[in-house]
């Protein structure tokens, strides 16, 4: 069994003491790749370290997240654009806009999230979205910088039956799915009946966001058995079955076998 996972954090001082147990165990169940986005200009040296202890399984991407966009936002740009300038990335990763934490700085997420989406357009790549609390403005800017040409995934979906139609109206994005359809309160997996899984690709987001049984801990690829598990419950398919078809659309949407 092979399984991608989309979108982990390994590069965080989180995994600082034990990084090649947690690849160990991650390829011990089927894990062939892990996609690795960024989170802001501090972040770059830890990400490119990270990829060049494990450069066949680990595949980074480069981005700005929403919540560590500052005042000074064009010049973290600036440093961001750069490095995607300089170096490999398989997308534009972690951006988007976050309302949960902050609304304060919506104007400027937005402005810098739809920067990031030029570079999508200019640089061919697709991107991974962190769209917490806003899907209806990552889908209004989306629209406003080029929904044909556009692709990539809404990284760690939870939402709603309505949101999930408004996802797949726009026709080029993938759902990223984690431990959140572990979670009873969560009310996904009755959501995704309504969703094919050719629109679904697994992350784990690692650190966080553990699956049921190991919520509170630290999530770690490995634990994609689990999503596995309840996927193959919601979709009435084997683990293998879900895990070819969730690969198979990672491979396609992030070309990955150009990256081997």
């Amino acid at each position: 069994m092979k399984i991608i996972d989309t979108h982990a954090h390994l590069y965080l001082k989180d995994f600082e003491e034990d990084l090649d147990d947690v690849v160990s165990k991650a390829k011990a169940i089927g894990v062939e790749k892990v996609l690795l986005p960024n989170i802001d200009e501090a972040s770059i040296s830890d990400l490119k370290q990270a990829v060049a202890k494990f450069p066949s399984f680990f595949i980074p991407m480069m981005g700005l997240h929403p919540t560590s966009v500052s005042e000074d936002w064009e010049q973290q740009l600036a440093i961001i654009y750069n490095e995607l300038n300089n170096s490999a990335y398989i997308a534009i990763g972690e951006i988007g806009i976050d309302l949960y934490w902050d609304k304060s700085s919506q104007q400027r997420q937005t402005l810098a999230f739809e920067r990031q989406l030029e570079w999508s357009i200019e640089k061919k790549l697709p991107i991974a979205i962190h769209s917490r609390d806003a899907i209806p403005e990552v889908i209004q800017s989306i629209k406003n910088v080029g929904e044909e040409s556009l692709f990539g995934v809404f990284h760690s979906f939870g939402g709603s039956v309505e949101e999930l139609e408004s996802i797949l109206a726009l026709k080029n994005f993938h759902l990223g799915i984690n431990g959140v359809v572990t979670y009873k309160k969560s009310g996904l997996a009755e959501t995704l009946q309504k969703c094919s899984l050719e629109k679904i690709i697994l992350e784990t987001d690692s650190p966080y966001l553990s699956p049921v049984p190991y919520r509170g801990k630290r999530n770690q690829p490995a634990y994609l058995s689990e999503i596995l598990k309840k996927l193959s419950e919601i979709y009435n398919k084997t683990e293998e079955e879900i895990a070819g078809i969730t690969s198979g659309n990672a491979h396609h949407l992030f070309k990955i076998a150009s990256y081997e």
